[in-house]
């Protein structure tokens, strides 16, 4: 029996696709209602149809959140793949093509946002649960070809990158944040 080891590959990209979409229809719905709030949904009105502005902007939205999702899955290969040239001794690749199977656990996340399109909190609980469920997958399937040592290795790794890279994140938001208010004449 021949097995392709490229016939999962796809999925990383169906998968950005769909939390795309379904991230995008969210921003949309609440799009329209801010511009209604604010009194611009008339002008924009007077340009485009009701279904093209929703088509308009959700081909606007859903190319940023599929730029933000394809720049978190690289830096999340990159970090991962650092993790693994430390700690471990594989030469022949083995656990690399182990952890690909993970993909799975993705693409199921990114179908089950679809049912949350309409809460903010839901689509993120269910993105939050397939990062945690897909790294407990891939520290559990690495671990079979490590060492106990070097499995903890790379998970402290990998959960020490992640929160540095969050950390610096979310200090550059809030002093761009609060540089924009202090800047506001109130």
């Amino acid at each position: 029996m021949m097995k392709n080891p490229y016939v999962y590959g796809y999925l990383p990209f169906i998968t950005i696709i769909l939390f795309s979409l379904t991230f995008g229809l969210y921003t949309v719905t609440e799009s329209i209602e801010i511009f209604k709030s604010i009194g611009v949904y008339t002008g924009m009105r007077e340009f485009l149809s009701e279904i093209q502005l929703r088509v308009f902007l959700l081909i606007v939205f859903a190319l940023c959140y599929f730029m933000l999702f394809s720049a978190l899955k690289l830096i999340g290969e990159t970090i991962h793949e650092l993790a693994m040239l430390f700690f471990s001794r594989d030469i022949d690749g083995k656990t690399v093509a182990e952890a690909r199977g993970g993909n799975v656990v993705f693409f199921f996340g990114a179908l089950a946002s679809a049912f949350g399109i309409q809460m903010f909190m839901v689509l993120m609980i269910i993105f939050i649960v397939s990062v945690i469920v897909y790294f407990v997958f891939v520290i559990y399937k690495i671990s079979n070809h490590m060492t106990l040592g070097a499995t903890i290795g790379v998970l402290v790794f990998e959960i020490a990158l992640w929160s540095v890279f969050i950390t610096l994140i979310v200090y550059v938001v809030f002093k761009l944040y609060n540089g924009i208010l202090a800047s506001l004449p109130i």
